[in-house]
C-alpha cells in the first residue's frame, strides 16, 4: 500500500472538500481506493489465520463508503477524511465485535470490540461480566492488553484530542441503572461500549511488515471480541 500517496490524497480532500475539486482528481481518489482494498484483502487474510468468521468477507464487505451522509449533520461537506474498515463476521454494518482499520493523516489508529450496542445488548453484556469476572478480567487485564489499550474509561477518541489508547469510547459518570453501586469492578460496568483503540503513527504504514505488525496488535483484542460476541450472537 502507498501510504503516503493517500495521505497526501487525503490532506487535499480536507483542505478541498467539495464536489468540484473532487471530480477533477477521480482518478487520484480511484487510485487510492483500490489501494486501500487490496490492503484490506491482505488484512482479511490475516486475520483469519487466527480469526476463521472473517474468512468469508471480501474488502467490499468491509470498507466503508467514502461519501458522507449529510443529511442529519451541520457539516455539509461531502466526503469522509479518511479510509475506514471493519472486518467482522457479519459485515461493516453487523453488531459484532471486529477489527477496525482507520487511516487519516495525523489521526491513524487500530481497533477492536463493539464500538454501539443497543441498550439491551449492553445490559446483557454488562451482566455476563458480572457472572463471569474472572474470565472477563483475563480477556482485558493481561500484560500486552494493559500496554495497548490501557484501562477502561482512560481515554479519548475524539479527532485532535484522541488519546494514545483507549478502552471505551463513552462511559457513564455513575452506576448502571439496576447495577450494584459498590461492585467491586464498576469501570467495567460503566463502559457504553466494549471498543477498544491503539494510535498509529502515519510511519507506521511505510515499515516492512506493517500488517503483520497490525495481526499482532488484533491479536490481543481477539479474547474480547470472543466474549462480547458469544453475548451479541444470542439477538443476532
Amino acid at each position: 500500500m502507498d501510504s503516503k500517496r493517500i495521505f497526501k490524497f487525503l490532506k487535499a480532500v480536507a483542505g478541498n472538500n467539495n464536489r468540484e475539486w473532487f471530480a477533477l482528481h477521480r482518478d487520484e481518489y480511484m487510485s487510492c481506493k483500490s489501494d486501500f482494498e487490496e490492503a484490506v484483502a491482505e488484512i482479511i487474510a490475516g486475520i483469519s489465520e487466527f480469526d476463521s468468521n472473517v474468512a468469508h468477507l471480501a474488502p467490499k464487505d468491509c470498507i466503508y463508503r467514502f461519501y458522507r451522509d449529510t443529511r442529519f449533520s451541520s457539516d455539509k461537506s461531502p466526503y469522509k477524511r479518511h479510509f475506514g474498515a471493519y472486518i467482522c463476521e457479519g459485515g461493516k454494518k453487523s453488531l459484532r465485535g471486529g477489527y477496525y482499520l482507520h487511516l487519516q493523516p495525523d489521526g491513524c489508529f487500530m481497533s477492536c470490540g463493539c464500538y454501539y450496542l443497543p441498550t439491551n445488548i449492553l445490559t446483557a453484556c454488562r451482566n455476563e461480566i458480572m457472572a463471569n469476572i474472572d474470565e472477563w478480567r483475563s480477556c482485558v487485564e493481561g500484560d500486552d492488553f494493559l500496554r495497548l489499550f490501557g484501562s477502561p474509561c482512560r481515554g479519548t477518541l475524539d479527532g485532535e484530542t484522541m488519546s494514545d489508547r483507549g478502552f471505551g469510547i463513552s462511559c457513564l459518570k455513575t452506576c448502571p441503572k439496576g447495577f450494584p453501586r459498590d461492585y467491586e469492578f464498576m469501570d467495567y460496568l460503566r463502559l457504553k461500549d466494549y471498543a477498544v483503540w491503539h494510535r498509529l503513527d502515519d510511519s507506521f504504514f511505510a515499515a516492512d511488515g506493517w500488517i503483520d505488525s497490525l495481526m499482532d496488535m488484533f491479536k490481543v483484542g481477539l479474547p474480547l471480541n470472543r466474549f462480547v460476541n458469544a453475548v451479541v450472537s444470542d439477538y443476532d
